[in-house]
């Protein structure tokens, strides 16, 4: 089975996603995922953290770790703009889910992608690693990623993360 098969398309091969920029691409979540959409918040470093969840923030009393997935795409660090947001998402582990926040560079829209405009990862010519990949989508103006979020979080999370998609069954 192929990454793209891996993705929960609706019965008309459609998926609604949320879309954001991080650094020069466009990226995408299931929209089911997401909980909150942020303005930045003042965050707390957390010492000898991995450089992908190196912080969190106090939102509502809740305290949230914040994902950056520059390092995972080899994308230089950049300072915040006024576009930058902070997308929550809820993950499935093995211990009950948990939200994570992603800064993103700018969000821009819920979107629907269709199937047949979907792609796997290609094996060659890719500079990022093909397993943090679901798929490619193409748009009009431009390719859509879909990142495996689960492999990209499972090292931290003891290999049991998995997107919960329970809502969009």
């Amino acid at each position: 089975m192929d990454q793209a098969n891996d993705i929960n398309w609706g019965p008309a091969g459609e998926l609604e996603v949320l879309t954001f920029d991080l650094h020069s691409e466009t990226f995408a979540v299931e929209a089911v995922l997401v909980r909150e959409i942020l303005d930045l918040l003042p965050e707390t470093a957390v010492p000898g953290a991995n450089p992908l969840v190196g912080s969190v923030v106090n939102f509502r009393g809740k305290i949230i770790p914040i994902a950056d997935l520059r390092p995972a795409f080899g994308f230089p660090a950049t300072e915040p703009t006024v576009d930058s947001r902070i997308v929550v998402i809820e993950l499935a582990t093995g211990n009950g889910a948990i939200q994570i926040g992603i800064r993103t560079d700018k969000v821009h829209e819920v979107a629907t992608l269709r199937r047949e405009a979907s792609e796997p990862a290609p094996a060659v010519g890719l500079r990022w690693r093909r397993d943090y990949l679901r798929a490619m989508v193409r748009r009009d103006d431009g390719v859509i990623v879909l990142p495996d979020l689960g492999a990209i979080f499972d090292p931290l999370l003891g290999n049991h993360a998995v997107p919960d998609l329970s809502a969009a069954a």
